[in-house]
């Protein structure tokens, strides 16, 4: 130890001040020696007793350091062999060199020194591997937080199988909500008679109630269609691990009085606070009624959203007063608006196409001046035809406009309505969704998890075979200064052709009145044929895509255009319809290049299997019944791959099923 309270240069005052009172000594003795002869004796006591003083003291601060330095590595050899801390020396071929008892002990063993990590403790050498510095790890039915020091070759280890104990209770028991309601509760007990209409009620009270008995939540109903749930995250899992079948249950219960009720469930979880919870659970049961109710939605703080249900085809609503509504204030926004450009999806189709113009027709009906945002470059080959028609009748033609062109006349004041699509990812020209504030989306796609943020109206209606069927309907509630041209009329009937396969699927009663009402506009079915029409060499093409098809035992079809081969979308989603008419085939998926060189999915199946679940799965979306994805960066055999994953995640019951 360095003895650093011995060195002189402390020494130097206590000189100097006996030096300064020996000097003073002899001048007083020079005078009085007597009273100088006394000082001196005195001074000479003085000075020993501070040596002896000096000399006790040091000899007592070394001895406390000396007791103080072995009761100091005395703890220090204790901490290091009994705390309840790991550690480990290993050397450059992962051989243990020392470890302390604690950490011997927990591997049940008497030593492991000498052993290889590989034996002893496998999940380590990839983290030193790795250069990981801090990991959680599970050794003997316990977890340990692991810290690496790889210049001394040293790991800490420290238990903390309690604290993940604790967290897990923690998470286990945070708060969740949910709202639950009754989709179509209104227009069922409209024509009831209160006898009735009590007993559906208790049915539906005590079936729920029964189910919150069985997994332990708490539930209110505040309303005559909605009941609100209080559970916390274990509860939430039990839940998600039957995935929800108090939606079956309820569905077949009603269906037994040829009632056809469903619920909708909305969500909350991943939070503390419960205005947030609450906030969160009516986000995710918008989610849900967008997406055609009968499902659940569970939404988290963090965005990620996941999906329960959904099993069966959106209810048509018997009421046109939605219908009524919004054409009513569509027409305000249009009439307080400059100028109005209406716009669908990329590669639009009859659909896209026929929608827009019923819309320019709507803002021509409130004498606004409107225009189409449409890609001449990239036009489905199906809705070719329909441009071609439309280039012969200049007037509407010139309603047509470039994006380059939309972005120059676009202002704060313009109107913008999306039509047959609600992603702004999938919008013609993106950058006008984001410099406008004032937008309208019409879809009749179920509601995905990116959404156009803060339209100004949202007339999205999944039970609608169509998009041209929700125009169709706005248009018959604006006032009749004009009739529909044959165009117009006809490329709205086409919209809802293609979509329907030719009224086929998702076809309810209120797409006949619309097509009834387009035909009574003038709406040519013949042009409608021929606007359909392909050419042979699509129809060999779409013939090979069908030879090479596997059919699995569950009845789903898989088929693959050549690898190297690009295949119009419109052709590949022909040959998923086509798999579907065979014998023995419940849901069809064709995978094939497109011609923006992405890998495009076309999914098909008859209600059994729900195509937009797994094209969500994906990154994609759509129907019950008809959905796609476009993959980009991977090969068609890559897309098959996961396509079957996704196919038998679902099948096995995933996530979102």
């Amino acid at each position: 130890m360095s003895h650093f309270y011995k060195k002189k240069a402390y020494r130097y005052p206590l000189y100097a001040l006996t030096v300064i009172s020996f000097s003073l000594i002899g001048m007083l003795s020079y005078f009085q020696w007597i009273l100088g002869l006394a000082s001196f004796l005195l001074l000479v006591f003085v000075l020993y007793y501070v040596i002896k003083s000096q000399r006790t003291l040091y000899a007592e601060l070394e001895q406390y350091i000396s007791n103080l330095s072995h009761r100091l590595k005395k703890v220090g050899e204790e901490a290091l062999m009994e705390m309840p801390i790991g550690i480990m020396l290993i050397n450059d071929d992962y051989v243990i060199e020392w470890t302390n008892i604690f950490l011997t002990s927990c591997f049940g063993e008497q030593t492991l020194v000498g052993r290889s990590l590989y034996d002893v403790a496998e999940q380590l050498v990839p983290l030193l591997k790795q250069e990981i510095d801090t990991e959680m790890i599970d050794i003997h039915e316990r977890k340990f937080k692991v810290i690496i020091r790889r210049e001394e070759k040293l790991l800490y280890f420290f238990d903390v199988t309690d604290q993940v104990e604790i967290e897990k209770q923690y998470e286990a028991e945070r708060i969740v909500l949910g709202i639950i309601f009754l989709d179509n509760y209104d227009e069922i007990t409209q024509g009831m008679d209160d006898q009735s209409k009590s007993q559906l009620n208790s049915q539906v009270t005590s079936t729920l109630n029964k189910w919150a008995n069985d997994y332990g939540l708490f539930l209110k109903r505040t309303s005559s269609d909605r009941f609100v749930a209080v559970l916390n995250e274990r509860i939430l899992q039990q839940l998600e691990k039957n995935k929800f079948a108090i939606l079956d249950e309820v569905r077949e219960q009603t269906m037994k009085n040829n009632i056809q009720l469903t619920l909708s469930i909305g969500i909350g979880t991943g939070v503390s606070s419960l205005p947030e919870l609450g906030a969160l659970a009516q986000s995710g049961l918008d989610l849900a009624l967008g997406r055609g109710g009968d499902q659940v939605t569970i939404k988290q703080a963090n965005g990620k959203v996941k999906f329960y249900g959904g099993k069966t085809n959106p209810m048509e609503k018997r009421t046109r007063v939605r219908a009524r509504v919004i054409s009513h204030a569509l027409k305000e926004l249009i009439i307080d608006s400059d100028k109005i450009m209406i716009m669908g999806h990329k590669y639009p189709d009859m659909d896209a196409l026929g929608a827009a113009i019923g819309v320019l027709k709507l803002v021509q009906l409130n004498q606004k001046e409107g225009f189409i945002v449409l890609d001449t470059n990239h036009i489905d080959s199906g809705a070719q035809r329909l441009v071609e028609e439309i280039k012969s009748h200049p007037e509407l033609w010139s309603r047509f406009i470039q994006p380059e062109q939309a972005l120059e006349l676009i202002t704060d004041d313009t109107l913008l309505v999306v039509v047959d699509t609600h992603r702004p990812s999938l919008v013609i020209e993106e950058k006008l969704v984001f410099r406008t504030d004032h937008i309208v989306v019409i879809d009749h796609h179920r509601r995905g998890e990116e959404f156009i943020e803060n339209p100004l109206l949202v007339y999205m209606e999944p039970y609608a075979s169509s998009t041209s069927e929700l125009v169709t309907e706005l248009l018959e509630y604006q006032p009749q200064r004009m009739k529909l041209t044959m165009l117009e009329a006809t490329a709205l009937l086409a919209g809802i052709v293609v979509d329907t396969k030719s009224f086929t699927l998702r076809t309810g009663s209120r797409t006949f009145d619309a097509a009834s009402y387009l035909r009574a506009q003038g709406a040519d079915t013949v042009l409608v044929q021929k606007l359909l029409k392909e050419n042979m060499a699509n129809y060999v093409k779409r013939a090979k895509i069908i030879e090479n098809a596997t059919i699995s035992a569950r009845g789903i079809a898989i088929a693959k255009g050549k690898p190297n081969e690009t295949y119009d979308q419109v052709l590949i989603a022909q040959a998923a319809d086509t798999l579907l008419t065979l014998n023995g085939v419940v849901a069809s998926f064709v995978i094939s290049k497109r011609t923006d060189e992405k890998i495009g999915i076309s999914a098909r199946s008859l209600g059994d299997i729900n195509v937009q679940v797994i094209m969500e799965s994906l990154g994609g979306g759509g129907h019950l019944t008809n959905a796609a994805v476009q993959l980009a960066n991977v090969t068609v055999e890559e897309a098959e791959r996961r396509l079957r994953a996704a196919i038998d995640e679902y099948l096995e019951g995933g996530k979102k099923s």
